[in-house]
């Protein structure tokens, strides 16, 4: 019987015999192999034997790990990464559009230095064979130098990396200024048309007011009719002061008489020459019935009580029925009105009306008289305005206030001075001046024969390159040299858009002008100055309190 004990013994010492036999044969097949690829390699280049020696003694080393070759691993691969980071940066620079900075060549230069510094010849063999002996004393030096280049990178992006977060930051700013303004210019462009809207619209009290007047003109007509009746002498004196306003507004026009007579010395001597449309004309009718003005002489006639106003004589008129023009009012999509802000407030319907463009037609309505104040129905009489019939008016047309200051509302403004007639006929820095309270001389009109030299430019619009619709920039054109510039304090304007008008400026004027949006009559007119309209408004009348007028 076998002895486990011997057994145990005998597989111990034939292990280790095994073990030994397979590193003999190990060792000897590296040696062959080695000797021989290094004293073939020795022998090719300089025939020497001492060098196949020493590979025969490397190789044999080379059998136990370099010391030195992790630490030259290591040195590489932070070169290779500080490269990859410069050239990161310089990718960078050039995204952020830094090129003109010495960034991008700085960084380009840096990453090159490592490249420089790699190709080196005696750097080069260190990593081109492994088989080589590695110098220490050369990896020290590539060390060094490799570290003396990490250094300057590190500062170089150190220092860069501010800018790069400046750009960045300018960057998203700007990405967002962008998207704001894009949003910006919708808003604008919904709000002005919101606007628009608001202040071109009927209020509700206002259409009360004139449905319950048109009514009482319809009960009562023999009250109210002027028809078969003699012109009162009054209408036609050229001894007395004329006003004429042109209004569809049965408040409004009520507010501008009764704030010009109430606050005149002698208003018995003023006739008010009020104009309005044929739907309106009953309303208008009754509501100057009501009451007597404190004797001033009113009267009420519609457009078409003139029978020259007609689409052969007007040009207004017989452009208002082109289908270019009907197209540029009626297309008022949203998106069609909103995409030309500059645009909007001419796709008024007011310049639909011929109301608007009555001014121009002043000495034919009135043929009899001297002399006429216009007024727009906006406005709102402080003082005597007698003083006006007064002043020299040097043979010139029309008396108005400039509204002209540094830059602003100089021609320019108004017309397309692009345009070869407008740029040879007018100087774009002359200063314009305003409607809403116009001293017009009818016979200086007559004699410079300004309805004809309206009517020449008018036609020459009638595509709308001339300027814009509307009745100033031709009455600016009608009245370019024959315009005498008012004290400003005769008419303040402003009162409808802008709430930084002093009181003490307020005050002193003659006639204040609510142009603009703001209308007093509406829910969005400035509470400051609205009471200089609303205390001319007749609260005691019963078709008034009917419709619930607030103040």
């Amino acid at each position: 019987m076998v002895n486990p004990r011997f057994l145990r013994s005998r597989i111990r010492t034939f292990s280790f015999s095994f073990t030994l036999i397979a590193l003999c044969i190990f060792f000897t097949l590296s040696f062959l192999f080695t000797a021989s690829s290094h004293q073939q390699n020795h022998l090719d280049s300089d025939g020497g034997g001492a060098h196949g020696f020493e590979s025969i003694r490397r190789s044999v080393l080379a059998l136990k790990t370099d010391p030195l070759k992790p630490r030259l691993d290591q040195i590489r691969k932070q070169a290779d990464d500080h490269k990859s980071l410069a050239l990161m940066y310089a990718s960078y620079a050039r995204k952020l559009k830094l090129e003109s900075s010495k960034l991008v060549r700085i960084f380009a230069e840096l990453s090159r230095n490592f490249s420089d510094l790699m190709g080196k010849p005696q750097y080069r063999t260190l990593f081109s064979n492994d088989a080589v002996p590695v110098d220490e004393s050369i990896v020290r030096q590539l060390e060094k130098e490799v570290k003396e280049r990490i250094k300057t990178t590190r500062q170089v992006i150190g220092e860069a990396k501010e800018s790069f977060d400046n750009q960045l930051k300018i960057q998203k700013l700007k990405d967002t200024i962008f998207a704001v303004n894009e949003q910006l210019t919708k808003a604008k462009k919904q709000g002005a048309f919101s606007s628009l809207i608001a202040a071109k619209s009927i209020p509700k009290s206002l259409h009360c007011l004139s449905m319950r007047l048109m009514e009482e003109r319809i009960a009562h007509p023999e009250k109210y009719i002027d028809e078969g009746k003699p012109t009162p002498p009054e209408v036609e004196d050229p001894n007395l002061y004329h006003y004429a306003l042109f209004s569809d507004n049965v408040v409004a026009a009520s507010v501008v008489v009764n704030s010009a007579t109430k606050n005149a010395k002698e208003p018995w001597k003023h006739v008010f020459h009020v104009v309005t449309d044929k739907m309106n004309l009953g309303a208008m009718q009754v509501m100057f019935k009501l009451k007597d003005y404190n004797g001033a002489h009113v009267e009420v006639k519609a457009v078409e009580d003139y029978k020259f106003l007609n689409s052969s004589y007007v040009p207004v008129l017989r452009q208002l029925e082109s289908a270019n023009l009907q197209r540029f009012y009626f297309e008022n999509k949203l998106e069609n009105a909103t995409k030309d802000t500059t645009n909007m407030k001419f796709r008024n319907p007011k310049y639909l009306s011929i109301l608007n463009h009555l001014r121009f037609y002043l000495p034919e309505m009135y043929p009899k008289l001297h002399k006429v104040l216009f007024l727009d129905d906006d406005i709102v009489v402080q003082k005597d305005l007698t003083g006006l019939w007064k002043i020299d008016m040097d043979g010139k047309v029309n008396g108005a206030v400039e509204t002209c200051f540094g830059s602003f509302h100089r021609y320019a403004q108004y017309m397309n001075f692009s345009h070869p007639l407008i740029k040879a006929r007018f100087n774009p820095k002359a200063c314009a001046w305003a409607y809403g309270m116009n001293f017009f001389d009818l016979d200086a009109w007559r004699r410079e024969k300004c309805t004809e030299e309206y009517h020449y430019w008018q036609n020459l619009n009638e595509n709308r390159t001339l300027w814009k619709l509307g009745t100033l920039p031709p009455g600016l054109i009608t009245y370019y040299s024959t315009t005498k510039p008012l004290d400003k304090s005769w008419h303040v304007l402003g009162l409808g858009y802008n709430p930084s008008i002093s009181m003490d400026e307020i005050n002193n004027a003659a006639v204040v002008h609510f142009n603009g949006n703001m209308k007093p009559w509406l829910d969005i007119a400035m509470t400051q100055f609205k009471p200089l309209w609303s205390k001319y408004v007749d609260y005691e009348l019963e078709f008034v309190q009917a419709c619930n007028f607030g103040i």
